[in-house]
């Protein structure tokens, strides 16, 4: 942990507070999956006797939920209730909601929105195919934005200095698709060239996605992302789904310019 709070430089972590976010994280990074004390002291690097007592806490409040033996921690359903608030509070993605809606009827496949935290994109709203073989919904879920078409289109928003800095070395990997860092650089200028950026199986086997930047703040934070199964993907399927991403995001850009401007400036 930094002993300065993120953007607050100069005022101090509190300890308490701080192994608690990362517990949380820890927790929540897991997707389901249960830990034991153990494992977990490891992984936040807090002793065990601090561990189980903070654990403890957050099991009686809700925020972490334990087996019947009381040896094995997950994510609570506070967690699920305090994320939830965060969509349902935030403009964008009301604003957002029905051209997600629209693409899915006009290109029939599940469509994506994002926003770029860190390294990692964290997926806010989704629109799924009414194909019986479709992409499974991703929402309140992250992923390393060097292997998402979302997180390359916002990448491909910033130089090479910020891309440098931003992402972990050496890059996740997931499939043999996944991008190393000298690949990755080359399909970000493919991208910045194209206007929009392209996954190919590499965050998951058998998907294919396409993703466009939604440039109506900086630095750009936002993206819409269509994904299909690769069995189903045609040049001409292909073709189809780029121009209507466009299409959305120049829609989407041209109404941001009338939304609100009463909503608080977050960082």
């Amino acid at each position: 942990m930094s002993g300065m709070a993120d953007g607050q430089k100069g005022v101090r972590d509190v300890k308490s507070a701080a192994r608690t976010v990362e517990v949380l994280e820890v927790l929540g990074g897991l997707e389901g999956e249960p830990v034991n004390l153990r494992e977990l002291a490891e992984r936040t690097q807090v002793p065990r006797s601090s561990l189980y007592a903070l654990l403890q806490t957050l099991v009686a409040r809700g925020w972490v939920r334990t087996d019947a033996t009381g040896s094995l921690y997950g994510i609570g359903v506070r967690a699920l209730l305090v994320g939830t608030s965060y969509i349902d509070g935030d403009l964008r993605v009301a604003e957002i909601k029905p051209y997600l809606d629209d693409l899915v009827a006009d290109l029939g496949e599940t469509v994506h929105f994002a926003r770029l935290d860190g390294a990692d994109v964290v997926y806010l709203l989704t629109r799924e195919s009414k194909h019986h073989l479709r992409p499974f919904s991703r929402v309140g879920r992250r992923l390393p934005a060097s292997a998402t078409s979302l997180g390359k289109a916002l990448l491909a928003e910033r130089d090479d200095s910020e891309i440098a800095e931003l992402l972990p070395d050496p890059l996740p990997r997931f499939t043999e698709s996944t991008l190393d860092r000298a690949a990755l650089q080359t399909d970000l200028a493919a991208t910045r060239e194209r206007g929009y950026a392209i996954e190919r199986e590499e965050s998951n086997v058998g998907v294919h996605c396409i993703g466009v930047a939604l440039r109506y703040d900086g630095p750009v934070q936002d993206a819409i992302s269509c994904s299909m199964p690769t069995a189903r993907v045609t040049p001409e399927i292909q073709r189809e789904a780029v121009e209507r991403m466009l299409r959305a995001r120049d829609e989407i850009e041209r109404a941001a310019l009338r939304w609100p401007t009463s909503q608080v400036s977050w960082r």
